[in-house]
């Protein structure tokens, strides 16, 4: 009977303590198409816990822990998963976006093109919640579900990516995996290509809290300054002088989604109410990323971690 010698995708998934946190995505994981295929790494502080539970599972190619302790950051997080992986291809996934059942399948496939990045589009797991929508509408609409496939400038972060092609940032990759679109960027200056996948879809679930929602982008903006600026090295000179314009940053990025959503005929998603909430948080995000130029990350990273799993408290 043929078999595998080797996983054609691992999967990487991060808990920052126990299996329940990742429990309702590896159920999806477990309804994939090609699940044999699969090798899926998880990345936890210890094994322990998570030992007994996935003894009982035998749906994947393989299933592993790796045993990081302290969780220092998410890039930390999935640089460790990656390294550990036995795939020629890698995925991120979340404890909080569930993929459909022919979800890597598709992805799988379409890496058999030389892309260096696939990504899937992207479907509201939490669509009646507002705050969700206009979540979804500020981070995803390059990549809500209506998009077709084709080659783009970014693609969400938990994208699939060859792996030699991530290996090639050596002791680099934990601060490159921090921020998706300084990483995509980067890639694209090196001469990739990325790749989304229209009929690669997971439901992804969205931040329901408005004051967390503040938060948050004030965080991702100024984590986002600082990796940009260092990965390129920007001088001084440079840096001032995006933290004196930051004020254009909300204008520019509105545009860019309304444009977005007019080129698939959404405009309509964007109610008064849900302009204003968008448009304020994106002043927010200006207003942390001119910090960012100015006074670097500080201890934005720790903060922001926590916000990326238990998802459910903030939705």
């Amino acid at each position: 009977m043929y078999s595998l010698t080797s996983p054609k995708m691992s999967v990487i998934l991060t808990t920052p303590d126990n299996y329940e946190t990742i429990a309702k995505t590896i159920s999806y994981l477990c309804q994939q198409t090609v699940k044999k295929s699969l090798e899926i790494v998880i990345v936890a502080p210890s094994a322990s816990e998570i030992k007994d539970h996935i003894d009982k599972i035998d749906d994947f190619y393989a299933i592993r822990i790796i045993e990081i302790g302290e969780i220092k950051s998410i890039g930390f997080c999935y640089a460790q998963g990656i390294r550990y992986s036995q795939a020629d291809i890698v995925a991120l996934a979340e404890d909080h976006s569930f993929p459909d059942s022919d979800w890597a399948e598709y992805l799988i496939k379409a890496h058999e093109q030389p892309w260096a990045v696939v990504g899937s589009v992207i479907k509201n797991a939490n669509p009646d919640n507002f705050v969700s929508q206009v979540d979804m509408l500020g981070t995803f609409s390059n990549w809500i579900d209506s998009t077709p496939s084709g080659i783009m400038n970014s693609l969400p972060f938990h994208s699939s990516y060859k792996k030699n092609v991530l290996l090639f940032y050596g002791e680099k990759l934990e601060e490159m995996m921090e921020t998706d679109m300084v990483l995509h960027w980067d890639l694209r200056n090196k001469g990739y290509e990325l790749y989304l996948e229209s009929k690669a879809k997971t439901s992804h679930t969205n931040i329901g809290n408005l004051f967390v929602w503040f938060k948050l982008q004030f965080y991702f903006g100024r984590v986002f300054a600082y990796d940009r600026s260092n990965n390129e090295n920007w001088h001084l000179a440079k840096k001032m002088f995006y933290a004196t314009v930051f004020f254009l940053i909300p204008l520019i990025h509105f545009g860019r989604i309304y444009k977005i959503l007019q080129k698939r005929q959404l405009q309509n998603l964007l109610s008064f109410k849900l302009f204003l909430t968008l448009f304020s948080g994106l002043i927010i995000n200006a207003i942390g990323q001119a910090m960012g130029y100015i006074s670097g990350v500080g201890n934005t990273r720790v903060k922001l971690s926590k916000f990326y799993f238990h998802r459910d408290e903030y939705s």
